[in-house]
């Protein structure tokens, strides 16, 4: 897998062609930046209604052809590609909202989750909701059929986030308390979400008609600095495994931070495709640890918009020489960084992979 940001969506993975450049920049942007540069709003219309989402994919991709020209920036987008209507509706929220929780939706944003979090009682109770009545998720299939209809195909992939990102958006911070002092808890939830992602993303992919080597899943594991590699291995590493065991082909996401704590529990996943983390973790270990794996470096858009030129160069010499073959992932993007300044850091991946 490499890493994949659609226009308007939040990064996903989508399969590798086998064919990815040594430093292979993936480039994205926040909702605001399209909202400046286009007016594209990304109310509650745009990821409800597919024809609308249409007209914006259209406009963004044009956009992105206009001023990054020679570029693949825009990912599957490019101006001989199928349409992705799919990627980034409800952006990664589709989990908490399978679950009943009211999505907030703005017009410059990503979707986010009304803060209703489970009590105790309320995760004690907590099963599984049968997906074939759940109006949600029901509506997220009637999508799938008219862009199936409209397009003839369905290309794009739901970010299902992972199994701690899930149950955080579900008990908020209560979840922290309950991982040192509630773990059969933690076990329930994490089993309840496990089951439900494992069975949502079996159906999604059956309705969208994708091929079976198109087929894996990704964990997101954003908050996995905020506990222990010991809770880590103990209470989320299995269902992490288990995830992995629906296709044998598991992605996992960690952000732009530190993931060297993670990455001995991490090595013991089967069929690990995808793996990235940030600059500050030990990367010559995780290019020794998954020599199979596509690695991706999630760079900030802080660093790219403050850093010299020199010290990017510093950077990217450094991710080509510890960590390369790999994606260079510059997602979030917002209003105001040059044009130019997304450029240098695509031409000197360029610059980079020559002659590998």
């Amino acid at each position: 897998m490499v890493s994949y940001i659609a226009p308007g969506a939040p990064a996903t993975r989508r399969p590798a062609g086998g064919d990815e450049a040594y430093m292979r920049p993936e480039i994205g942007f926040t909702p605001a930046w399209y909202r400046r540069h286009l007016g594209i709003d990304f109310g509650e219309k745009f990821h409800g209604d597919p024809a609308c989402r249409r007209q914006a994919v259209v406009k963004m991709r044009s956009e992105l052809k206009r001023r990054f020209a020679g570029t693949a920036i825009g990912g599957l987008n490019g101006p001989e590609a199928p349409l992705d209507i799919l990627t980034g509706v409800h952006g990664a929220c589709t989990l908490a909202a399978i679950y009943g929780l009211p999505l907030v939706y703005a017009e410059n944003n990503w979707p986010n989750v009304a803060h209703r979090y489970l009590t105790d009682a309320q995760v004690a109770r907590l099963d599984p909701p049968d997906l074939g009545r759940n109006e949600f998720f029901c509506g997220l299939l009637e999508q799938v059929d008219w862009i199936k209809q409209r397009e003839g195909h369905v290309e794009g992939y739901i970010n299902w986030q992972g199994i701690l990102n899930n149950a955080h958006r579900l008990r908020g911070e209560e979840l922290f308390a309950d991982l040192a002092t509630e773990p059969e808890r933690c076990r329930h939830l994490f089993g309840c979400i496990c089951e439900t992602m494992t069975a949502a993303i079996r159906l999604l992919h059956e309705r969208q008609g994708l091929p079976a080597g198109r087929r894996f899943v990704t964990a997101s594991n954003c908050l996995v600095n905020m506990i222990s590699p010991e809770t880590y291995a103990d209470l989320l590493f299995p269902f992490d495994l288990k995830l992995a065991g629906i296709y044998g082909c598991l992605g996992i996401h960690n952000c732009a931070w530190n993931a060297s704590p993670y990455l001995e529990t991490y090595s013991r996943l089967p069929g690990l495709g995808y793996i990235d983390m940030g600059l500050g973790s030990d990367l010559a270990k995780a290019k020794r640890l998954f020599p199979e794996a596509r690695r991706a470096l999630m760079y900030t858009p802080m660093d790219l918009a403050s850093k010299s030129s020199a010290a990017l160069q510093a950077d990217f010499e450094k991710i080509a020489g510890d960590f390369a073959p790999c994606d260079v992932v510059i997602a979030d993007i917002e209003a105001g960084v040059p044009d130019a300044r997304i450029l240098e850091a695509v031409a000197l991946c360029r610059r980079l992979s020559e002659g590998r």
